[in-house]
């Protein structure tokens, strides 16, 4: 699931304004592989020269002969390399809303419409070597648009085994007026159209233990909630509910992702405006949006019977909790239009994040997930910390970012890379890593033998822990056993004694993972216990937590409990 480089135990600092030399442990993707690569020889590279993201057997680059503008046309090449043998491999490729396919191109799948775009897909038996796909695009709308290409190995699912590249462009309304990249760290809201017929419902997930009571708005997300409704006529409110429209690994496949529409919840809102026409803009409200609806309701008193000017916006960041930033450290924010010479109630229905920044909104909706089910006595995110001293868990995302996927103590943030946030079991998965970084307080196991390391595979018994643990936070978070990748691809990792595949004992991260998850529902009651333990007395293998801490801190490690960790080939 990922590599750890680290030579020793190390301290994590992360509380805000504090700077410090530290040593840099990376703990990144979320599952590094599945099988070993033939020989070993595979090396293409789908990430930066400095990230962690294994090298892996099957690439794809995409480009554009010319960026077209509005009514021009283009060439995209897509590039497949192959460094083995694969019998199915899965090439899926993605246009949004603002490019269009024209014409036919060989062996690709008629393309389907729609509210994300136009997608395509083909499979290929593939040799080593090199094999390319051209099409024709055209551009019909202004603005910034992205193109995905993947290609993957689907009876193989593994990130060592799969390939993923974009095309970020600006399109422009006239001839040579589009440009390279995409500037979407601020942006205006996207219509509230109705969803297209491919959108499917959210995806549930219930609270496994109640939600603190007592948050704190200055730090943490409070209580299901909306600002306070007008209490008199000179009150100014405007509400409404805010949501985000994005594809989910879970529930899609290689060539096509499931389509979501849903609230975002505990974001942090504000309403600028000018309360006359002669005033300098102001911030006249804050709020955060109600958790499981998106619903808000922002007032403002003027000193005459209406407000000049005024707009809401929404930012990446849940009370100072968690966030989600750009390259350049910058919160994401949607904004809505302008209101003119308002009075009274103004509801504004649906508003929805802007369709660029749809990713990061979705990587911050994971987390809010994880916040309500993440097992602390306190309102931070770790029983570790104490009420008004928590530290932030933050997710460092842009379009195109080849910069992930990892966690990392010397910022103590999450890199992800440009599709990863489709996945929410990664995105949850690399902050059970900085969960544990924060129940730890800084300090951080010795490990080895994981770099690289395999699902599935033997590595090492501290490898198998930290590893383990991170996956066993996105299975007792959404209450399953699969993982999903970003590109669609998944892995159903339940298993028992006679499971075939997955090497047996605690240097085996699937199992540590299955053994803890059955532990916190089947004997602990949850897993706020463990985790109390956890922030107490810190361990460096499964054994360690099991025969060591366990008992000394009244948790089941009896018959019951040895049990369930026979059932998985753990034996202590």
């Amino acid at each position: 699931m990922s590599r750890i480089r680290v030579t020793k135990p190390v301290a994590l600092t992360a509380l805000a304004g504090v700077g410090a030399c530290l040593a840099i442990v990376v703990v990144p993707s979320a599952f590094a592989g599945t099988t070993t690569p033939a020989g070993g020889t595979c090396t293409i590279r789908p990430a930066e020269k400095d990230s962690e993201a294994p090298l892996s057997c099957l690439g794809v680059t995409a480009s554009l002969d010319h960026l077209p503008a509005v009514g021009e046309q283009a060439t995209l090449t897509v590039d497949v390399r192959a460094q083995a043998d694969v019998k199915h491999a899965g090439l899926s490729i993605q246009l949004p809303p603002a490019l269009r396919m024209t014409g036919k191109a060989s062996g690709l799948a008629a393309p389907t419409t729609d509210t994300f775009g136009q997608r395509t897909s083909r499979t290929l038996a593939l040799t080593p070597g090199t094999r390319t796909v051209k099409l024709k695009v055209k551009a019909v709308a202004a603005g910034p648009a992205q193109i995905q290409a993947d290609i993957s190995d689907i009876d193989r699912p593994d990130p060592r085994r799969a390939g993923h590249d974009s095309v970020e462009l600006t399109v422009g309304r006239s001839e040579g007026s589009s440009d390279k990249g995409v500037a979407v760290t601020k942006a205006d809201a996207s219509p509230a159209h109705r969803p297209g017929s491919g959108i499917r419902p959210a995806r549930p997930v219930t609270p496994k233990a109640p939600a603190p009571g007592h948050a704190s708005t200055a730090s943490a997300p409070a209580s299901p909630r909306a600002t306070a409704a007008a209490t008199s006529n000179a009150q100014v409110c405007v509400g409404g509910a805010f949501r985000n429209r994005f594809q989910s690994a879970e529930g899609g496949s290689w060539n096509g992702k499931a389509n979501r529409d849903e609230p975002v919840s505990n974001v942090n809102i504000t309403l600028w405006g000018k309360p006359t026409a002669n005033s300098g803009t102001q911030k006249l409200a804050t709020g955060m949006t109600g958790n499981g609806n998106g619903k808000f309701n922002l007032c403002y008193t003027p000193s005459t019977s209406a407000i000049s000017q005024a707009w809401v916006e929404f930012q990446t960041q849940a009370g100072r909790m968690w966030s989600v930033v750009d390259g350049s450290g910058r919160r994401y924010a949607t904004a809505t239009y302008s209101l003119n010479n308002i009075s009274g109630n103004t509801n504004l229905g649906n508003v929805y994040a802007n369709e660029g920044q749809s990713r990061a909104w979705h990587a911050f909706d994971t987390l809010n997930k994880l916040w309500w089910n993440r097992g602390s006595t306190t309102t931070c995110w770790a029983t570790s910390q104490q009420d008004g001293h928590c530290t932030p868990i933050t997710v460092q995302w842009y379009p195109g970012s080849t910069d992930g996927t990892y966690w990392t103590t010397n910022d103590d943030k999450i890199h992800l890379a440009d599709n990863d946030p489709d996945s929410e079991h990664t995105t949850v998965h690399e902050a059970g890593h900085a969960l544990m970084g924060k129940l730890y307080k800084g300090w951080w196991p010795n490990v080895s033998n994981c770099s690289p390391h395999y699902v599935n595979r033997t590595s090492s018994t501290s490898c198998g822990w930290t590893e383990g643990f991170a996956n066993a936070v996105a299975f007792h978070t959404f209450n399953d056993t699969t993982y999903y990748w970003g590109n669609g691809s998944s892995m159903n990792l339940a298993n028992d004694r006679s499971t075939n595949g997955i090497d047996s004992g605690d240097a085996c991260e699937a199992r540590v993972a299955t053994a803890l998850v059955d532990l916190w529902s089947q004997v602990d009651g949850g897993w706020t216990k463990s985790n109390t333990m956890m922030s107490r007395t810190w361990q460096s293998s499964f054994r360690e937590y099991f025969v060591n801490d366990r008992p000394d801190y009244g948790l089941d490690s009896g018959e019951t409990a040895r049990n369930i960790l026979y059932n998985h080939t753990i034996q202590y």
